[in-house]
């Protein structure tokens, strides 16, 4: 009717038409998220901004996902999902071999132009800001350092766990996020083969 006040929509809740796409709709936040992310960190990226990207209302990022730490979390594990495969992979095969499959596994994630974009995203994201680093190093330790140290079945298993990690992760920053040459360009097969003993060091032996 004519003069009628149309009700107030309730703050923080999409309207049926806005979250009528469902998973579809999810998805679409999630993808507008990690671009955001990639193109402007963490500490730039907002709610607003993330929900103006896919194109839909602030209150809808805040349904699905709640507070933009959670949206990143979740970015994070999505993006990161690849490399949690490593503890079923590296054990898989001769013990002395190792940090070979380690180290292969993790660079042919970092080497695929699909999968490293949106890692160095986030690598960037959660060097620049501790919120970010705390999401990071919570997914990171849970989910694969920690299932790594489980099937060492060595003393201070965690802590070579982690050492192997960080000598990946550290030529990884080296030839992809700071581009130092020639660690840059050398040929991939060349950097496992002089890493790969560094790694199995760390991880086997006494």
């Amino acid at each position: 009717m004519t003069g009628m006040t149309p009700t107030p929509r309730r703050r923080g809740r999409p309207s049926r038409t806005e979250s009528a796409d469902g998973p579809a709709t999810r998805d679409r936040i999630l993808a507008a998220a990690r671009e955001e992310f990639s193109e402007r960190g963490y500490e730039k990226t907002s709610v607003r901004g993330i929900a103006k990207a896919a194109g839909v209302d602030s209150a809808l990022v805040h349904h699905y996902f709640g507070t933009k730490e959670q949206v990143f979390q979740e970015a994070v594990e999505t993006v990161f999902a690849p490399a949690l495969r490593a503890p079923d992979v590296i054990f898989e095969g001769a013990p002395e071999e190792i940090g070979e499959r380690f180290a292969r596994f993790l660079f042919g994630i970092w080497e695929n132009p699909v999968t490293r974009t949106p890692l160095l995203a986030v690598v960037r994201s959660a060097v620049n800001n501790e919120v970010a680093a705390a999401v990071f190093r919570r997914l990171v330790a849970a989910q694969l350092l920690r299932r790594v140290a489980a099937q060492l079945g060595m003393p201070d298993a965690e802590l070579r766990a982690e050492l192997a990690a960080a000598q990946l992760v550290g030529v990884a920053m080296l030839r992809y996020v700071i581009k130092l040459e020639p660690l840059a360009s050398a040929d991939m097969e060349v950097i496992i083969q002089r890493i790969a003993p560094v790694v199995q060091g760390h991880l086997t032996k006494p």
